[in-house]
């Protein structure tokens, strides 16, 4: 990694462990690119972001001060980035980069000069395609997949929401995993980065929504691939990360039915995801016991 930087890769870093350093290393094989790495420290205590500091050359320490939660650590980093580069790869620190991801990203944004995000193909562990490239949620679609969706995983909405069934082919969608986005700059500065009232989940469907409406376009590039341990955000505190999505979907559904005439409506949305977001509580604390018992 040099000291001037072609691209500049943000990531948000709490208590990452082992996944920092496989992320690292394999950027290696992601790009020949000179790059630098800002590490957004929501305050680790793990000494991980010390240790990469050491060990990789050209990645950079960036204490937010507190967990500040990701699109705000994120919108810290991306401030102390030089004007003059047109993109910032932002990516989780669990992120293993496939071979040239990165160059394919940067080639497909050639292709596509409205793109304000482009994002790859991601894996599971187990080698399986997450469904990183969805329609943005309409009130009946996303809803119903919030609210029913944990109980009945094969439901037409969910289905059509995550476009399960769509073969990978680049293209715009509504939104894209924010888990590893290529952003241009000049469309990521122009709305104003990531909202950060979002602590966790749902800010990167809130940026591709903000994204579409200012003109950009998001774009699935799965000629890049990468692997996303999505595992070692989302098992820390299940309950906790459970109820941060349901607050999170409530405000952009809000945020979506603003007026004073859809007041039951948010009322009513409010009420559903406060009842969903206690069954699936209640439901990971049993799995959680059986899991220790």
């Amino acid at each position: 990694m040099s000291d001037e930087p072609a691209l500049t890769v943000v990531t948000v870093t709490y208590s990452s462990g082992t996944h920092l350093d496989r992320f690292l290393s394999s950027l290696t094989v992601a790009t020949d690119l000179p790059l630098q790495v800002i590490m957004a420290d929501n305050g680790s205590v793990d000494g991980a972001p010390e240790e990469a500091v050491e060990r990789y050359p050209g990645t950079r320490l960036l204490r937010t001060g507190s967990n500040l939660g990701y699109g705000s650590a994120v919108n810290r980093a991306v401030a102390t980035v030089p004007a003059d580069q047109e993109f910032v790869l932002v990516a989780n620190p669990d992120v293993v980069w496939g071979p040239g991801s990165i160059d394919a990203l940067l080639e497909a944004a050639g292709r596509w000069p409205q793109a304000g995000t482009l994002g790859p193909l991601i894996r599971d562990p187990d080698g399986s395609i997450y469904p990183s490239a969805r329609h943005l949620p309409s009130l009946v679609r996303g809803g119903m997949h919030a609210v029913v969706g944990f109980v009945w995983k094969s439901n037409p909405w969910t289905k059509s929401y995550r476009q399960e069934t769509v073969e990978p082919s680049e293209r715009p969608v509504g939104w894209l995993s924010g888990s590893c986005l290529l952003v241009r700059r000049k469309a990521f500065d122009a709305i104003g980065g990531f909202d950060e009232r979002y602590f966790m989940y749902m800010e990167d469907v809130d940026l591709g929504d903000r994204l579409t409406r200012a003109g950009w376009l998001n774009v699935y590039v799965p000629g890049s691939e990468i692997l996303h341990d999505k595992g070692h955000s989302t098992g820390r505190n299940p309950p906790r990360n459970l109820r941060a999505h349901h607050d999170s979907t409530y405000i952009y559904l809000s945020d979506r039915h603003a007026g004073w005439w859809q007041a039951p409506l948010r009322g009513t949305m409010k009420a559903a995801l406060r009842i969903r977001a206690n069954a699936a509580v209640r439901k990971s604390r049993r799995e959680l016991e059986r899991g220790t018992s």
